[in-house]
C-alpha cells in the first residue's frame, strides 16, 4: 500500500547494517542523503512524525466541526477562517503521509502543503487586521500571495530544489506573520481580552520552530527534533481555533451592535 520495493526495503536493511557497524566503531551515527536513520514501524518510515502529524490534522478537524458549530456563517470572518482549516488540514494530511513513505513527491507535497499554510496564516492576518473594511485591498493582496506561491512552487520543482531557500523563505514569512499578529494582538489587547491567545500561540510556534535548528540522532530511532516540533504543535492547534472561535463571535456580535445602532 505504501509503495515499498525490493530495492527499497534493500536501502532500508543496508542502512542499519552501516549504523550498526558505525556505532560499533566508536563513530558517530551517520545520516542518510541528509536524514537521520529512523526505525521502521510497520511501513511508518518515521513513525513518531507521522503519528504527531496525523493528531494535528485530527485536532483541526475537530476544532473546524467546533468553529462551524459555534460560529454562525454570518460572521465576517466565518470564510477565511474555514478556509484556513481546510488548507491546514491538507498540509497535515500529505505531512502524514511523507512520514510514512518518504519519496520525491511526497516531499515537495509536504513542502509546498507547508508553505501555502504559512501564506494562508499571514492572509488570515491581513483580513483581520484590515482587510474586512477594505475588500479590493485584500483581493490584491491575496493575488499576489498566490503568484508568490505559484512562482515558490515552480522554481522549487522547475529549476531546483532548494532546501535552504525554502527553509530561508518559510522563516521569513513566519517572522512577518509573529510580527503582524503580535502588533494587533498588543495593540487591541484592552478591549479583547481574547486576543491572548493568539499572542500566545505565535510566540509558542517561533520557539517551538528552535528544535529544528537541533541536530540530533532519534531517541530510540524514533524521536527526533522534527518529531519533537510536530508534537509541539498540537495543542497550538486547539488553542489557535479557540481564538478563532472568540474572535469570530466577538465580530458578529460588534456587527450587530452597529447594525442596531444604525
Amino acid at each position: 500500500l505504501p509503495g515499498w520495493t525490493c530495492r527499497d526495503d534493500c536501502k532500508y536493511e543496508c542502512m542499519w547494517l552501516t549504523v550498526r557497524l558505525y556505532v560499533q566503531g566508536g563513530h558517530r551515527v551517520p545520516q542518510f542523503h541528509g536524514k537521520w536513520p529512523f526505525s521502521r514501524f510497520l511501513f511508518f518510515q518515521e513513525p513518531a512524525s507521522a503519528f504527531a502529524s496525523f493528531l494535528n490534522g485530527l485536532a483541526s478537524f475537530v476544532m473546524l466541526l467546533r468553529y462551524k458549530a459555534a460560529v454562525p456563517p454570518a460572521s465576517p470572518m466565518y470564510p477565511t477562517c474555514v478556509a484556513f482549516a481546510w488548507v491546514s488540514l491538507n498540509a497535515w494530511f500529505w505531512s502524514t503521509v511523507f512520514h510514512t513513505r518518504d519519496t520525491s513527491v511526497t516531499e515537495k507535497l509536504d513542502y509546498f502543503c507547508a508553505s501555502a499554510v504559512v501564506l494562508h496564516s499571514v492572509y488570515l492576518c491581513c483580513v483581520r487586521t484590515l482587510g474586512l473594511q477594505r475588500p479590493a485591498l485584500i483581493s490584491i493582496f491575496r493575488a499576489f500571495l498566490l503568484l508568490f506561491l505559484a512562482c515558490h512552487i515552480s522554481y522549487l520543482t522547475l529549476v531546483r530544489f532548494d532546501y535552504g531557500y525554502n527553509m530561508a523563505a518559510n522563516a521569513a514569512i513566519g517572522l512577518l506573520n509573529l510580527a503582524w499578529w503580535l502588533r494587533w494582538c498588543l495593540r487591541n489587547r484592552p478591549r479583547l481580552p481574547h486576543v491572548w491567545k493568539c499572542a500566545a500561540v505565535v510566540l509558542l510556534l517561533q520557539a517551538l520552530a528552535l528544535l529544528e535548528l537541533l541536530d540530533f540522532p532519534p531517541l530510540f530511532w524514533v524521536l527526533d527534533a522534527h518529531a519533537l516540533w510536530h508534537i509541539g504543535t498540537i495543542p497550538l492547534n486547539v488553542l489557535f481555533y479557540s481564538f478563532l472561535v472568540d474572535d469570530s463571535l466577538y465580530l458578529l456580535k460588534a456587527n450587530s451592535d452597529l447594525f442596531k445602532a444604525d
